[in-house]
């Protein structure tokens, strides 16, 4: 196999910034290089992938493409219609990236499942089969390894676990539902609640903000992040429960309040994980900062595989035909 033959292309897309990189077999990326996402219309922003990609592939030619993108998408025709990207609603992304990159698999993730695929292959889960992986940020998006495969659902949307109601009185969502995750636990509603609570609130401040104080002693700043922490333990407890898990991984600019959000998570989950098939439940924190870049090339790196594996499978049954 040539060195070109043995490198894939993640490509990472979210509302805020769009990664790729050249990613080899065992996980070492080659090359790479990032861009904020642009504002405009679905060609503007597609405009600026294409040049971002030209830029990392050179002159490579990579035997594969993992996309990882937020949601919703719909997996089955490559469309992707992120919240956070308002230029594209069912964008035809995997037949634009496949134009730019030639007759190459180009897979498509959610970036939660990527994240969880990368810390998987690469990070904090790489001792293990089955994990959850959140990344709790602006959202909190989630995503599924099962025996070292993302669990993607029938439409390539599982683990919605920022949109699981952990309260049915609580407060709306911006998915149309009540006390969601995500209205508990994302950056902004942190900030919010602390702020009806009479934290800083003639401040334009984040979570980050929100987080030192809590570590420096601030009553308020905590009890925030331990609501949030109970509502995330929820859902990490019912994911659990369901899928019969017992390592859960969380990422995201949140995570990085460390033990003043991770301290009481695992508090919560000690308390409400009581099968005793998930009494052993842990939860540590990410150990990559490119977990969904990685995740993505390894996207790649299975449907390569896969495919190449079908071609074998049908050259035999030729072979067997023809004796």
């Amino acid at each position: 196999m040539s060195d070109e033959a043995a490198t894939v292309l993640g490509i990472d897309i979210g509302g805020t910034k769009m990664a790729a990189a050249i990613v080899s077999a065992d996980g070492e990326i080659l090359t790479k290089d990032l861009i904020r996402t642009p504002p405009g219309g679905a060609d503007q922003v597609f405009a600026a992938l294409a040049e971002l990609v030209g830029r990392v592939q050179g002159d490579l030619h990579p035997a594969a493409v993992g996309i990882g993108s937020a949601g919703p998408l719909d997996q089955q025709h490559g469309l992707v219609s992120p919240v956070n990207i308002a230029g594209w609603r069912s964008f035809p992304l995997v037949d634009r990236v496949r134009a730019l990159v030639g007759d190459v698999p180009v897979t498509l993730g959610v970036d939660g499942h990527c994240f969880a695929l990368g810390e998987y292959w690469t990070g904090a889960g790489r001792n293990v089969d089955t994990l959850l992986g959140i990344v709790v940020s602006t959202g909190v998006g989630a995503g599924i390894v099962v025996d070292g495969k993302p669990l993607l659902g029938q439409s390539g949307n599982a683990a919605h676990l920022g949109h699981v109601v952990v309260d049915l009185d609580g407060e709306p969502c911006a998915c149309g539902s009540y006390g969601c995750v995500e209205t508990y636990a994302s950056g902004p509603r942190m900030v919010a609640r602390a702020k009806r609570r009479g934290w800083r609130t003639r401040e334009d401040v984040d979570a980050a903000v929100l987080s030192a104080d809590a570590a420096a002693g601030d009553e308020i700043a905590l009890a925030t992040f331990d609501d949030g922490a109970q509502a995330l333990a929820a859902g990490i407890v019912a994911t659990a429960v369901t899928v019969d898990l017992t390592t859960v991984v969380i990422g995201g600019g949140v995570a990085k309040a460390g033990p003043v959000l991770f301290d009481p998570v695992q508090r919560w989950v000690k308390r409400l994980a009581q099968l005793p098939f998930v009494t052993d439940l842990t939860v540590e924190p990410a150990q990559l900062d490119n977990a969904g870049l990685l995740g993505a090339a390894r996207l790649g790196w299975d449907s390569l595989q896969a495919s190449t594996a079908a071609r074998v499978a049908g050259v035999a049954t030729e072979v067997n035909a023809l004796s």
